[in-house]
């Protein structure tokens, strides 16, 4: 026998219990004894898994109001027909299925079990149902499912093996969210698994299209089949993108937490989950290409092959001869039976007016060669004429930054921007070339009036000449925060922090 790591096999005992422990009110229900008014037993646990679909349902229509009378009512209207019992002996149903989910103490149900992990007598504690609401002037509690309750009834509904996928990534988001990270990694790993049997389920699907394809009925089922994979693949891809982003926001987080703590085990999980995760999606991903072209290539080869079983199995005699020389068809109809089997009509002559039809001629009549670029826009045209409007936009956003920290002496993008808004320029703000002006003095600091003429071209620097005569001898600094500023709901930009330099005398 190979050795095993129990340390991969016992963690998590607690947990597994917990999902077991969720169960025990409704095999408690089962071993309770009780009958109706013509002594038949009545099936308790089927009665209390009933119950737990009902508070589902009332919970799904946004009703908080549902009490004891309620519920012996439904059973009533569900059950009476197989249950001898009276108004009253509903709503004593009604009560003892409530108080077995949910005491009459109000206290959690406590499960007990030997914890395999720890070595040590361990309990959970489980809350189905839980109070709600209460109705003073009829003397009526209202109850609704708890967060447990809701886990069994998810347990206890079937979910296809296509959906396995679906389910962990929405559970490795909670986990991720509750900084378990181990269980994260566990996690992925049951996602390469479940990726793993989807490629061999597309893998013997692909050999079952080309060999039982044998009818149009066949055809447009698989047909069905494979659109139903490719949107669902499409759907785990789109939430894979988004587990992407998620592992990255996370690891820089714990990046932060991490520096300021001694723990590096965080920070070197979640790299792993980030690098295990990339992985599963590249395989994924893969999937997700081979369904496309299981759906383009596959489906043409099953209908290609579907189209020559048809002609093997065509008997010219049976069903077209028989069908003229036996049954009198009129002229107009006989027209329609021999068509699809006559050929296209062929002409094998050419006419002499092609000779002398327009030639591709590469020279003209002088020796010279055609010119075959495309036109360009003239120095005066539309492009000048933007960039006049550039320049002068510019020139405005520069005068009101030099404004500004002349007031100040130094001052941030957050501040330029707030005095813009209070300005009669705020419509500014809603304009991409505002943005525009801050990215190039970012990318271009920092800016000294005789520098115009390398920073940009020869043409451009002669158009922002006038923008850095602003600046005279001195010598303008633009620096990065770590900030970001929404400033609508169309534009986000960083920070960053505007200064006077030293650099105005070649320093």
């Amino acid at each position: 026998m190979d050795f095993l790591d129990i340390n991969h096999i016992v963690p998590g005992f607690r947990d597994r219990m917990s999902k077991l422990a969720l169960f025990d009110p409704l095999f408690e229900l089962r071993r309770k004894r009780l009958t109706d008014r013509q002594n038949q037993p009545i099936d308790l646990m089927e009665l209390g898994l009933l119950t737990l679909q009902y508070f589902f349902e009332q919970k799904l229509i946004r009703n908080n109001k549902t009490g004891v009378k309620d519920l012996a009512r439904f059973l009533m209207k569900v059950a009476g027909i197989y249950i001898d019992l009276d108004d009253a002996g509903f709503e004593d149903l009604a009560r003892g299925l409530i108080q077995t989910f949910r005491p009459a103490t109000g206290k959690k149900r406590d499960f007990s079990f030997f914890n395999w992990e720890t070595g040590q007598a361990d309990q959970v504690y489980i809350s189905i149902l839980k109070a709600n609401a209460f109705d003073l002037h009829t003397n009526t509690q209202y109850y609704t499912l708890d967060d447990d309750g809701l886990e069994l009834i998810f347990a206890t509904k079937e979910f296809y093996m296509e959906f396995q996928l679906s389910i962990h990534q929405l559970v490795l988001r909670k986990q991720l969210e509750k900084g378990e990270f181990e269980g994260a990694l566990r996690q992925i790993n049951e996602m390469r698994v479940d990726v793993e049997t989807l490629q061999e389920r597309m893998f013997k699907l692909e050999h079952e299209l080309k060999r039982n394809i044998v009818s149009e009925e066949t055809f447009a089922r698989y047909k069905g089949l494979l659109e139903d994979i490719y949107v669902r693949l499409q759907l785990e891809n789109e939430e894979f993108e988004e587990l992407r982003q998620f592992v990255k926001e996370t690891k820089d987080r714990v990046h932060a937490e991490t520096v300021r703590q001694t723990d590096q085990r965080p920070y070197e999980l979640i790299l792993r989950i980030s690098n295990e995760l990339e992985k599963v999606h590249g395989e994924h991903a893969g999937l997700f290409q081979q369904s496309m072209t299981l759906k383009t290539q596959a489906l043409g080869a099953a209908q290609e092959s579907l189209y020559y079983t048809g002609l093997d199995s065509f008997n010219f005699d049976q069903d077209i001869a028989s069908l003229i020389f036996s049954t009198p068809l009129p002229l107009e109809s006989m027209k329609g039976v021999l068509a699809p089997f006559l050929s296209i009509e062929e002409k094998k002559q050419w006419s002499l007016l092609s000779v002398w039809a327009e030639q591709n001629i590469q020279e003209d009549e002088d020796g010279r060669e055609r010119d075959d670029n495309f036109l360009e826009i003239d120095e005066d045209g539309t492009e000048l004429r933007y960039q006049a409007v550039r320049q002068k936009l510019y020139m405005l956003l520069m005068e009101r930054l030099v404004k500004l920290l002349e007031e100040r002496g130094t001052a941030d993008l957050r501040q330029y921007i707030e005095a813009i808004r209070d300005g009669e320029y705020a419509k500014l703000l809603e304009e991409r070339a505002f943005y525009d002006f801050w990215i190039y003095l970012h990318q271009r600091s920092p800016h000294r009036a005789g520098d115009s003429d390398m920073k940009t071209g020869e043409g451009q620097s002669t158009r922002l000449e006038e923008m850095y005569a602003l600046l005279g001898d001195r010598t303008l600094v633009v620096l990065e925060q770590k900030d970001h500023i929404a400033v609508n709901g169309r534009f986000t930009i960083q920070n960053m922090e505007v200064s006077w330099g030293d650099f105005g005398n070649g320093a």
